[in-house]
């Protein structure tokens, strides 16, 4: 028996590495009295090690020296650009069909576009225009009960400021602005709906525009 193949004390085998398969043996290495034993890894572990390394450094070669594959900031940036894509298709093809006398004598004279609008409202409104619609005295947005418009007081001027925020230039209300919920979280059919509520519950506001 060589050096590197001695047996140990115990009768354990002691080697640098194990070379055949169910081979058990003791390193030779030893260090504040600590040993350790090594067995030969099976076949398809090693495949799948040296696969997941070969992988590794082709992604890498791919991803960041060549920038063949869109990185994760692209990928959503992309994702944002589509869903705004889609947010201003399907506004054009609502607009392409509404205007101030639509808003009020068809929209807001439907009862389930004005349930809609009501649910939508009492979901993501009131919080800062209240339940019953004063604003929470005017601390929290403006009123809506009060007959005062104060970016237009056309149906579509509701329309717009509802979909498009506080326009650009405008201090807001106490250092508040609306959001622009058609933007954000409100597709065009809903930011209707939500017109059609409010021009709901001010008739008389809008009363020019009834047939």
């Amino acid at each position: 028996m060589d050096k590197d193949s001695k047996q140990a004390d115990d009768g354990v085998k002691r080697a640098d590495y194990a070379t055949q398969k169910g081979e058990v043996i003791l390193r030779k290495h030893e260090y504040d009295g600590i040993q350790e034993y090594d067995q030969k890894l099976p076949n398809w572990w090693l495949v799948a090690l040296w696969a997941s390394i070969a992988a590794f450094l082709i992604y890498y070669t791919v991803y960041y020296t060549f920038n063949m594959v869109p990185s994760f900031a692209d990928s959503m940036d992309a994702k944002v650009e589509a869903v705004q894509e889609t947010r201003k298709k399907a506004l054009a093809e609502t607009l392409a069909n509404l205007d101030d006398s639509t808003l009020v004598n068809e929209w807001s004279t439907d009862a389930k576009i004005v349930a809609a609008g009501s649910e939508i409202y009492a979901s993501q409104c009131v919080a800062c225009h209240g339940a019953d619609y004063k604003a929470n005295g005017g601390i929290t947005g403006r009123a809506l009960d009060d007959g005062i418009w104060e970016h237009g007081s056309k149906p579509m001027d509701v329309f717009k400021i509802i979909n498009d925020g506080t326009p650009e230039g405008s201090p807001g209300l106490n250092n508040m602005k609306m959001e622009a919920w058609g933007k954000t979280k409100l597709s065009a059919k809903q930011v209707a709906e939500v017109t059609a509520f409010l021009i709901s519950i001010n008739p008389k506001d809008f009363a020019e525009y009834k047939k």
